[in-house]
């Protein structure tokens, strides 16, 4: 039996899923990648709620993003979650992957966060 691309993605999501947790203080930023988009949403693991959201297809960055490519598009997605968490005071997060290799849109991602004030 072969082992699909995905199914080694949730072997490493399970494995990253296992260290990192998100409190009220430092909460979890999570990232899901489709072949189109790129989504972010900031987690509070203890009350499982999600704090903020944003995504190639939120209404603050769909417009910015149609004539950008996926990794120009994924550093904005990076720069409007900073921004909402920046809105309901939050500073520092933990970044969760989500068992995708850090590099292309996810690192894109990531340093867009960095660069509008997320500490992570």
């Amino acid at each position: 039996m072969s082992i699909t691309k995905s199914d080694s993605r949730l072997r490493r999501k399970k494995r990253i899923r296992k260290k990192v947790n998100g409190t009220p203080e430092r909460p979890r930023l999570s990232i899901f990648r489709t072949a189109k988009h790129i989504y972010a949403q900031v987690i509070d693991d203890v009350d499982g709620k999600t704090l903020a959201t944003a995504s190639t297809l939120s209404k603050d960055v769909k417009g910015e993003v149609s004539e950008a490519n996926k990794t120009e598009a994924a550093k904005k997605v990076g720069a409007a979650i900073a921004k909402a968490c920046k809105d309901k005071g939050i500073e520092k997060v933990v970044f969760d992957r989500n068992g995708f290799i850090y590099h292309g849109r996810i690192r894109a991602l990531a340093e867009g966060a960095r660069e509008a004030g997320l500490s992570f």
